[in-house]
């Protein structure tokens, strides 16, 4: 069996072990692998994606994973990264999320059979348990002091933090405590946020079942783009695995607009391309940047991976006509997709120059003229040179849209 944490250092995933090379060891035989997931909102995002692709990469490598939704932890939240004090979620929305996190998971991992992988809810283990059980069970294996000690405590100590989310690290500790006795899970991991809760959870093993035991932690990069601002956030919010939410034409643009720098980081991070292919990119991107061959790698293998190959393809069919300009080869809700937010509405029949204007293209007749007779304004992808040529809805596309274009980049649609 392959070595994985090889693979994994190369693409620059793992930031801290709790011991590289017990880890390395542990991994030269086939392990159960723990992470995870918090069902705080109803779609997971591409920072979470990180953690589901180590999953699936120590999958395909022959090794069992249990991906844990936190039906239970979710209750109360994580203190780590907050300046203050999670909203409490009703059970109803709980419920819901952890239900929603779990359907999107099936999709990427493989639960064909419990020795490939395991997808368990903590509730199922943490939701019964009476308070003076967890006290007298595992919370006299927690010194106040070591627990003070953990940055996700310590940096919320000034701003306050209520013993509810104090106690959050327990509970985490104990989803690995009980995966390791049941299913013979070693190793967990998690975001690098996660390093106080995780190796909580290597210690409480170690104190119960004597310090020989096997347990160990890793943490993932939390991914930061060059500027080095967090990953995964546009100026619309973060970027979410549900197509609802995130669309995948907006995925792509997203991917196919980063820096030569991040493009091949990315690569190595998001996509399962192999090593060999990955330096090939690098070196045929970087011997002509401009034709931002990474970027378009990068976007396409991001969108197949997490909506299929065929939304991938229409991603790119779509990000090809808007440069090209042959819009009248984009289907009726692509259109709406990328030019949605242009629409303004059309009364009537207009000249194309007064259409112009009216869609914001120009600012007087005489701009609109001199834009028209320079061949720089085309109609649904063909150029037009008549100002006074007139304009109704036999023109639009699917009877409702015009696009016009006007010089490389600026778009402008109308709807009848």
């Amino acid at each position: 069996m392959e070595n994985v944490i090889d693979d994994l250092n190369y693409r620059g995933l793992i930031e801290q072990y709790s011991n590289q090379e017990a880890v390395r060891k542990l991994f030269e035989s086939k392990q159960t692998i723990y992470c995870g997931f918090d069902p705080s909102a109803s779609s997971m995002h591409l920072g979470n994606f990180v953690m589901i692709s180590i999953l699936m990469r120590l999958q395909r490598a022959g090794h069992r994973i249990i991906a844990v939704v936190g039906g239970a932890t979710g209750m109360i939240g994580d203190p780590s990264g907050k300046s203050k004090e999670r909203n409490l979620q009703t059970k109803e929305t709980l419920a819901a999320n952890t239900e929603s996190i779990r359907r999107q998971l099936e999709r990427f991992l493989d639960l064909s059979d419990p020795e490939k992988g395991l997808l368990l809810n903590n509730y199922d283990w943490l939701g019964n348990m009476q308070t003076i059980d967890f006290l007298r069970d595992y919370g006299k294996f927690f010194s106040i002091n070591y627990m003070l000690s953990k940055e996700i405590v310590s940096s919320r100590l000034e701003a306050g933090l209520s013993f509810t989310e104090f106690a959050y690290q327990i509970l985490q500790s104990i989803d690995f405590y009980r995966l390791n006795h049941e299913y013979g899970c070693k190793i967990q991991i998690g975001g690098n946020d996660q390093w106080g809760n995780l190796t909580s959870g290597m210690e409480l093993i170690r104190k119960i079942d004597g310090e020989n035991a096997e347990a160990e932690a890793m943490t993932a990069h939390l991914i930061t783009r060059a500027d080095g601002k967090k990953f995964g956030k546009s100026e619309q919010g973060a970027l979410f695995l549900d197509e609802k939410l995130t669309s995948p034409y907006a995925l792509y643009q997203y991917m196919v607009n980063t820096t030569d720098e991040d493009a091949v980081k990315y690569i190595k991070v998001f996509t399962f391309l192999s090593h060999d292919e990955i330096e090939d990119i690098a070196r045929e991107h970087f011997a002509a940047p401009g034709a931002r061959i990474a970027q378009k790698k990068l976007a396409f293998e991001v969108v197949k991976e997490i909506h299929g190959e065929a939304k991938a393809n229409e991603a790119v069919k779509m990000s090809e006509a808007l440069f090209s300009g042959n819009v009248a080869e984009l289907s009726e809700s692509a259109i709406e997709e990328v030019l949605g937010s242009l629409k303004k509405k059309i009364e009537g029949e207009m000249l194309l120059e007064e259409l112009l204007i009216a869609l914001g293209g120009a600012s007087s007749k005489r701009e609109a003229r001199t834009f028209i007779t320079g061949n720089s304004v085309s109609l649904n992808g063909v150029k037009v040179t008549d100002p006074a040529r007139k304009i109704s809805k036999d023109d639009a596309l699917y009877g409702k849209y015009i696009v016009l274009k006007r010089g490389k980049k600026n778009y402008y649609l109308g709807e009848f």
